[in-house]
């Protein structure tokens, strides 16, 4: 195996020279073997970080910090890691100490030996290009991670939107499906009034509706880089306009609207933006988790529950009991979302965590925003092709409770009153006869009244009756 020798200023390590990367992601191995999961695993992060590259590259050329040789080679190089070569190269560990500067470095280095090859050069030959002089020029790791994971978490955001899209409409779809599907809402878990089935679902619909508008909001929170700021947001080593023009280059770069903050000190230690996101992940998680809960429970028996959805049959339920199928998909999904609410925690721990003029725990926060990501996304489509699109009513079952419910009795409050309405309700309680027959047989109703008063569309929204007697 063919090795080079690498230096800093702790030392010398040889390095297969078969990889990009250098010294400092080496020792950044060795020294976080936290989670087994390495930045390879998440391209998406990658790709921002060459973004950011590249748009400081531009910025450095352009104002005759670096050479324009040298530009085109970094240049080269990201354009080949936003393509997607070599992100096997990317190995550090998600959660790291040092705020994030392993990943910066395991970045830079990586762009300099690909400038490198590009220029005709040997890998670790840096006097050409130079991992920090070169790559890193006019930046800090405290303004290029925070940005590039902004970056990320917006386009992971504009994703999120689609696949809530695709949740709505299925649930659209199927109110749509039940919209003539009479049954009882329960409040408490006890009978409460009629509604339809297809209410239900256009519940989940407009439950979705408001989440796509919170993630379409906190994207803007993430549209505010940090970037020209350096160490801490005064912008040491870097030239005047620097900012000004970078700020340019990343809009290029990215097609995105990204602006730098007026207060790059400010935006150097704040953690706000993740905060924010996190909250709108979670709130997602949670009407979720409710939605599943809803799930399960309407379909629950099928004999001794309620029974009035049928959610498809995925797997056999239990290794004692023949024939049982469980609500599998809702349950994973509720699982989900226990995990994200959970990250959110971590997030919010986190970004309390920093202290003075840097949060040094955005390594934890990027790792548990990604991971509430992946988890919502697939859970999400999960939900839909193995559950929500294959949902069926049993609409006599829905039927019948109405009729038999107790309940109904509140549709006749103001007819004959509270109180009249109460002793009927307790009456049907205690001798198993119908609101229908009480009502009847003490003569307070006609049947045509009554018809008119149980007629599912009077009792499904606002009305006006005619006054009946006492």
């Amino acid at each position: 195996m063919a090795t080079r020798k690498e230096h800093d200023f702790i030392g010398e390590m040889e390095i297969d020279d078969s990889l990009y990367y250098g010294i400092q992601t080496l020792r950044a191995v060795e020294n976080f073997n936290i989670t087994h999961d390495r930045l390879y695993n998440y391209p998406i992060f990658i790709r921002s970080f060459a973004q950011v590259k590249k748009a400081a590259a531009l910025a450095n050329a352009d104002l005759g910090l670096i050479e324009v040789k040298i530009k085109d080679a970094i240049c080269h190089a990201c354009d080949k890691i936003i393509d997607g070569e070599h992100h096997d190269q990317f190995v550090v560990d998600m959660i790291q100490g040092g705020a994030g500067t392993s990943t910066n470095m395991n970045v830079n280095e990586v762009i300099a030996n690909m400038a490198l090859e590009y220029l005709g050069h040997k890998k670790g030959e840096y006097q050409y290009c130079h991992p920090n002089d070169h790559v890193n020029r006019s930046q800090s790791t405290n303004d290029v991670y925070p940005s590039a994971l902004k970056i990320a978490i917006y386009e992971r955001l504009d994703h999120l939107t689609q696949i809530l899209k695709i949740l709505k409409d299925a649930f659209a779809k199927k109110s749509k499906e039940f919209a003539h599907i009479l049954k009882m809402g329960r409040t408490q878990l006890q009978d409460a009034v009629p509604m339809t089935l297809g209410q239900e679902f256009e519940t989940f619909v407009s439950m979705v509706k408001k989440d796509i508008q919170h993630v379409f909001d906190a994207r803007e929170w993430t549209r505010v880089l940090n970037l020209g700021g350096t160490a801490i947001g005064t912008g040491i080593n870097s030239h005047p306009d620097y900012k000004r023009i970078v700020e340019k280059k990343i809009q290029e770069v990215t097609g995105r609207p990204f602006t730098i903050a007026s207060d790059l000190i400010e935006a150097s230690q704040s953690t706000g933006a993740y905060v924010q996101v996190s909250g709108a992940l979670k709130r997602i998680a949670i009407k979720l988790s409710k939605i599943c809960n809803d799930l399960r429970l309407l379909s629950s028996g099928p004999r001794a529950g309620l029974n009035e959805i049928n959610l498809p049959k995925m797997q056999p339920g239990s290794s004692i009991m023949p024939g049982k199928v469980n609500p599998v998909i809702p349950e994973v999904v509720n699982q989900v979302c226990f995990s994200v609410i959970g990250n959110d925690l971590a997030v919010a721990m986190a970004a309390e965590g920093g202290q003075l003029q840097l949060n040094v725990f955005e390594p934890v926060i990027a790792y548990k925003l990604f991971h509430s990501f992946l988890m919502l996304n697939r859970a999400i489509r999960t939900l839909v092709e193995k559950c929500i699109n294959g949902i069926t009513a049993n609409e006599k079952i829905c039927h019948d409770y109405v009729f038999n419910s107790i309940g109904i009795v509140t549709a006749l409050n103001p007819h004959i009153g509270y109180e009249k309405s109460a002793s009927i309700a307790k009456e049907a309680l205690d001798t198993g006869k119908s609101v229908h027959q009480i009502v009847l047989e003490r003569q307070l109703l006609t049947q045509e009244q009554l018809d008119e008063i149980f007629q599912p569309a009077n009792m499904l929204s606002p009305h006006v009756f005619k006054k009946h007697k006492d």
